[in-house]
């Protein structure tokens, strides 16, 4: 019975982890690939054409740091007059509205307690803007967080992967409060490799990328399209990215244009937004799985990257659940001497080998990025490889959130915001 039981969870694990490099071989690629294109970045075509561009934010109860992202916007470096900044003040409660008006936005207020959301928000801006304002005849749109900050060549650096003929163009999301604890630094190394080690390998090769939240423009016409947005799902971003690349669209990534976002302060505010992330995930597979797969097996132009975002919404939680839940299960069974000449010390140690391995791959990830992205990360020298070795812990807390998200109906929460910086402070 020793023999087998042990047996049973190296080789149960050893398959778990089998599979895991099976389905995710290809993001080892993207690493190869992304370090060659750093090394050897391509010479874009210099289209500066000038396209009109709506920058739309999204707000709520926001008074504290939308400010410093609307003069970031007036401070770009591309011609102010094709530029015209949308404020959405969603059922706000403080000044957001008017501060946002005294710094030079087109505000509208929105109140409405059924339909809260962002996607809600920004369909209620697009109407706006069909309604009143379809005589500037904008070429597309820039979608933001009222917490961002855009670095001062943000729009033409956009704007020429948007001359490439990229209808849906994400860019490089960097951190306001990279520094501050485990937390924000998880997130933040989390999002320059998506950047960096996910989209740039994307774009390089000739597939489609994916957004990620904020800080990323669509063509008009995609809006016009669609009759407004009409996502509205927990997890909007993923969604859209998902619909389009059925359509037969290839987001764009543009990895000079940079923009920074602040991440959560406190684990419980962490928790929150990630069960809503998790639980959108969930939603979005279930609405598009099938579609997703069906799409791998046509052999057309967005088979792969039907692939890629198959395996960004869903198997990697399943495989772990599973895992978790077999191993939870014979470790009970072991303490309550269901095997009674199991050890409880061996049987520690098994899982204990395949926590570590996870460990391992999840340090290495960190390590690589942030030694990459040393320069564009602000803090410390000795934070930035300290919180290499948290990261891994955090995505760990991925484990719990996504189980609790299974069963846990989740409702869109605002996450606070205030960290109050300048452009010219975080950079």
């Amino acid at each position: 019975m020793v023999s087998f039981v042990s047996s049973f969870l190296q080789h149960f694990n050893f398959v778990t982890f089998l599979v895991f490099l099976l389905f995710y071989s290809y993001q080892f690629v993207y690493m190869l690939v992304a370090l060659r294109s750093k090394r050897h970045k391509k010479n874009v075509a210099n289209d500066n054409r000038l396209n009109k561009y709506a920058v739309i934010i999204a707000a709520r109860n926001e008074e504290l740091v939308i400010v410093e992202l609307i003069k970031s916007i007036r401070k770009q470096s591309y011609s102010q007059e094709n530029i015209d900044i949308f404020v959405i003040a969603d059922n706000c409660t403080d000044q957001t509205a008017k501060v946002a008006k005294q710094a030079g936005a087109i505000v509208r207020e929105r109140f409405n307690k059924n339909k809260i959301g962002k996607g809600y928000a920004l369909d209620f801006m697009f109407k706006v803007i069909s309604n009143e304002y379809s005589s500037k005849k904008y070429d597309g749109y820039f979608i933001f967080d009222a917490d961002n900050l855009l670095d001062e060549n943000y729009i033409v650096e956009m704007n020429r992967t948007f001359n490439q003929g990229y209808r849906v163009v994400t860019s490089y999301r960097n951190s306001k409060n990279f520094d501050q604890n485990w937390i924000t630094a998880g997130y933040a190394i989390w999002f320059l490799h998506e950047a960096e080690y996910l989209n740039l390998p994307r774009m390089t090769l000739n597939t489609s990328c994916a957004i990620s939240g904020t800080g990323f423009l669509v063509h008009s016409d995609l809006i016009k399209k669609n009759g407004g947005w009409i996502h509205h799902l927990l997890t909007e971003d993923i969604e859209f990215s998902i619909s389009q690349i059925l359509k037969g669209e290839k987001i764009g990534y543009c990895q000079d244009a940079v923009f920074y976002d602040e991440q959560p302060i406190t684990f419980r505010q962490s928790w929150r937004q990630r069960l809503r992330w998790a639980k959108g995930f969930y939603q979005v597979f279930s609405k598009y799985g099938i579609d997703l797969v069906r799409c791998i097996f046509k052999r057309n132009h967005n088979s792969f990257s039907s692939y890629d975002m198959t395996m960004t919404i869903m198997p990697a939680m399943i495989l772990t659940n599973v895992s978790i839940l077999v191993n939870g299960l014979f470790y009970l069974a072991v303490l309550f001497n269901i095997f009674e000449e199991v050890s409880v010390v061996n049987t520690t140690l098994l899982i204990l080998q395949s926590i570590g391995m996870y460990y391992s791959v999840m340090f290495f990830m960190a390590l690589m990025t942030t030694i990459t992205e040393w320069k564009r990360i602000h803090c410390t020298g000795w934070k930035k490889i300290a919180y290499s070795f948290t990261f891994p812990f955090f995505m760990m807390t991925y484990i719990p959130i996504s189980i609790v998200a299974l069963f846990k109906e989740v409702e869109w929460k605002q996450i606070p915001h205030t960290v109050v910086k300048s452009i010219d402070e975080v950079q």
